[in-house]
């Protein structure tokens, strides 16, 4: 074997042996941080994801009951409230936030609806809830717009109307869109 051969053997072995242990530390573990714990945190605070905190210290999550999507004070965004208004209103929201029982029972029944073994007295319960729920809503949205001024009720008015001429236009987009892709000719029917 020529003084070559054994350099790029020797350096093979070698860099081989280094990439094993750099692999080998990576899968490592043990970690010389904090160590985690479950009992830290409630499940329900601190969750993150992409930077965006969920629960008590951030929003609640897809249609959360203080923010998010249908949330209740999603329609308030844009408008110029006062500290006064702004703690009212967040006294609202605490007096009427669901108990974390009534919330489990409802997940459980739209879970048993979801698979199919709900039974007539569960969906009778499901029924009872998702009404009284609905009426919730609408009672903190008459004490919400109780708290508001003629001005800033008029703000979101404005707000809305401008949301839905957006919605009206990107349906519009997206249905044009749609009809000039390929392949998407619309055949005539035979009658």
């Amino acid at each position: 074997m020529s003084l070559r051969n054994r350099f790029f053997t020797i350096f093979t072995v070698i860099a081989g042996i280094a990439l094993f242990s750099i692999a080998g530390f990576a899968q490592d573990t043990k970690t010389t941080d904090k160590p985690t714990t479950t009992t830290d945190k409630p499940a329900s605070e601190g969750r993150e994801f992409g930077g965006r905190k969920f629960g008590k210290e951030g929003q609640e999550g897809f249609g959360g009951h203080h923010h998010g999507p249908g949330g209740m004070m999603h329609g308030l965004h844009g408008v110029n409230l006062t500290e006064e208004q702004k703690t009212q209103i967040h006294s609202i929201m605490e007096a009427n936030r669901p108990t974390p029982e009534s919330m489990q029972e409802f997940r459980t029944l739209a879970m048993a609806k979801r698979d199919g073994t709900i039974t007539a007295d569960q969906q009778t319960r499901l029924n009872t809830l998702r009404t009284e729920s609905r009426d919730k809503k609408r009672s903190i949205h008459e004490q919400i717009l109780a708290v508001l001024t003629p001005e800033q009720k008029q703000q979101i008015e404005t707000h809305k109307q401008e949301m839905k001429q957006r919605r009206e236009q990107r349906r519009l987009e997206w249905q044009q869109k749609k009809d000039a892709a390929p392949g998407t000719t619309k055949k005539p029917t035979d009658n």
